[in-house]
């Protein structure tokens, strides 16, 4: 885009049709944002976008139900009570956390110095794991995805690494 820009030759028909589809989202009370991400990214990257949301979906109604129901909160200070969650923060980890990792795994990938590194890495991985490659690889790394899903779930509940003040602020 910078460089249509910069060259003169940006489409702006289809910018200008990819306004009109945001404001008429936004006008149906569907957010343009998740709804981009839907269009735009793959199924293998917005399914865990879409299970993180269904937790705080469930973190947020239990909350509701149980931790705030003698407040008598509004809708809004539900839902800043909501983002306070320790889940808020641990899920901002997940992100951060994989953000770094894929910096660090494309450094070792695009630094041809590292490509011995690399070799004896998946030497090691292959030999002392049999599922690192074949055709259950992708089964196993659900394993630690639930595991991280459990975790979420039960630290936005407060169940699990509960911060000192949540047992006062209910």
């Amino acid at each position: 885009m910078a460089a249509g820009i910069l060259s003169h030759k940006l489409p702006w028909a289809l910018v200008l049709l990819g306004v009109m589809i945001s404001i008429t989202l936004e006008m149906s009370s569907i957010p343009s944002l998740a709804f981009a991400v839907g269009v735009y990214l793959p199924l293998a990257s917005s399914s865990p976008i879409f299970i993180g949301g269904m937790i705080r979906l469930l973190v947020d109604r239990w909350l509701r139900k149980h931790k705030f129901r003698a407040h008598n909160l509004t809708h809004d200070e539900l839902v800043a009570e909501g983002d306070k969650s320790s889940g808020v923060l641990l899920a901002s980890g997940y992100i951060a956390g994989g953000a770094l990792a894929g910096i660090v795994i494309a450094m070792m990938a695009g630094l041809p110095s590292l490509a011995p590194m690399n070799e004896r890495l998946a030497a090691w991985a292959t030999a002392h794991n049999p599922f690192f490659t074949g055709p259950h690889a992708d089964l196993l790394a659900l394993i630690p995805f639930t595991a991280l899903c459990l975790l979420l779930y039960l630290v936005g509940r407060d169940l699990l690494l509960a911060p000192r003040s949540a047992k006062f602020r209910a």
